[in-house]
């Protein structure tokens, strides 16, 4: 009983902790993406700034930190890069500062939940 116990305490963990995280999936074929991302060079004009850690465990919440995975369906997201920013759901810009990502546009944050 005890270890049935210890069983659904730790999915629960797991399933919490997998369902905040931001793995991100990046496809070739923009009909496979859930989202369609533009990458600007100027943060005043994007609507998420994004860090890249290097670390998955670092990656949570919806806050613009995202791990890049190479397995689709270990990945919350899988996004599509377009060169059209007219295209684009979801207009983001890199930065090197974890503690400069997050949303500028918070009506945009629904598409990473």
């Amino acid at each position: 009983m005890k270890s049935l116990i210890l069983i659904f305490v730790l999915s629960i963990i797991f399933g919490i902790n997998n369902s905040i995280a931001q793995k991100i999936y990046v496809t070739d074929t923009e009909a496979w993406a859930d989202i369609k991302v533009y990458v600007t060079d100027t943060e005043a004009w994007a609507d998420l700034v994004v860090y890249v850690e290097d670390t998955e465990a670092w990656a949570s919440g919806n806050k613009g930190l995202w791990y890049f995975t190479d397995t689709e369906v270990w990945a919350d997201k899988t996004v599509y890069f377009t060169d059209t920013e007219a295209w684009a759901d979801l207009v983001i810009y890199f930065t090197d500062t974890e503690a400069w990502a997050g949303w500028k546009k918070k009506s945009k944050l629904h598409l990473l939940e």
